[in-house]
Formats: C-alpha cells, structure tokens, sequence
C-alpha cells in the first residue's frame, strides 16, 4: 500500500510562492531553476525548499535543479492548482471592486469571474467581471464553481449557506461577521486589523529592544 506524507500547514502556505514564481519563470522562458536560485526569488532557504518539494515527490537533480514545466504540472496535478479555478465575489462595495482591480492574481491560481450584489445600481460589469444580483446566485454560478469570496455585509449566514447549497466548498472572508459553515467548508478568515495591530505590537517589542 502507497503511503502519503502529511504536508505541515507551514508548507503548503509557502507552495503558492513557489509557483508564483515558477509561473513567472515560465513566462520568461525560462526552463530550469536550482533551489539556490528559485531561493533567491522568494526569500526561502533552499533547504526549506528542497524540502517542501520532497512532500509532493519532486526531487531536484543535483548540478541540474528543477524543471520548471515539470513542477508546474506536479502542482496542477497534485494540489489542484490550475489556473482555470473559477472565483465569484459576494459584495461589490469599496473592498470588493479593489479585489475585482487586483484580479488575475499575477501568475497565482484562477480569477474572480462573476460578482454578485444586492445594490441594482451595480449591475453590469466591472473590470470585466459580470456582476449580478444576489438574488440570481443560484441561477447565474458557474458550473463546478469551489471558491467563493465574501465581503457583504448583510445577511451573511444566509449567503453562506447558500453558497453551500451550491457546491461551494472554500470561502475566503473578509466581513468580520459571525457565522457557522457546514461540515466540509474551508473558511480562510481574512482580518487586516487583527494583523496590523499584530505587527504594531510586535514593532514596538522590537523598539523597545533597540533601545534598551
């Protein structure tokens, strides 16, 4: 029987760097790495490197490094990151149309492809991206859609079942609301103030260390 490793949390937050950087690789033309240099690209030992890709079975050549199409495909094939994922966003308001100007993600995985709202007035595109009425989610969501965004601010626990009523199976969360997900929902809870007091608080401890 084949055994699996169990990925640490700490790497597959940093899998996403890495293929950020492999994608811009690529669109250089650029077709092999070696750890040293993919570390000097995102800042990470090559150590930690060569060790986090061990997780997924990819195994640089010594003197040859990585092949850079190679572990594109390894992490399409394997940790379901391909650049086709369809994103919606729920909450067309001042966060909501930043989010639609930063879309495309840069080499990352997906783009938002549809919006919803309950303001009539927002109605039509944006960026590019069709924005609907809230009301219309069930009829207008994309086929085998997974991620949601959430930025609304009303109505929250509603929208959230909902959206699992459509299959939607990973939220993202910037609405600071409390709500309860379903059993199998992903919630990735976005809360920029709890991390710029985090690091208020952590700059001043290293203030105070300088000038004791």
């Amino acid at each position: 029987m084949q055994k699996y490793k169990v990925v640490p949390k700490a790497t597959t937050q940093r899998y996403p760097i890495y293929l950020k950087a492999l994608r811009k690789l690529q669109s250089q033309g650029v077709r092999k790495v070696l750890s040293s240099e993919l570390s000097d690209l995102v800042d990470i030992a090559s150590t930690t490197i060569r060790r986090d890709m061990s997780f997924i079975g990819c195994l640089g050549k010594q003197g040859y490094g990585y092949d850079v199409d190679k572990l594109i495909k390894v992490f399409n094939e394997k940790l379901g990151t391909g650049f086709d994922e369809k994103i919606i966003l729920i909450g067309v308001g001042n966060l909501g149309h930043a989010l639609l100007n930063y879309n495309r993600w840069d080499y990352v995985v997906g783009e938002i492809v549809m919006a919803f709202d309950k303001n009539p007035n927002l109605m039509g595109e944006i960026q590019n991206v069709p924005v609907y009425h809230i009301d219309e989610l069930e009829k207008r969501i994309p086929q085998d859609c997974r991620i949601a965004i959430l930025t609304a601010s009303t109505d929250v626990q509603n929208i959230v079942d909902r959206l699992a009523s459509c299959g939607v199976v990973g939220l993202i969360d910037f609405t600071h609301t409390h709500f309860k997900v379903p059993k199998g929902m992903l919630l990735k809870e976005i809360d920029v103030v709890s991390n710029i007091q985090e690091l208020v608080f952590e700059t001043n401890t290293i203030s105070k260390l300088k000038k004791a």
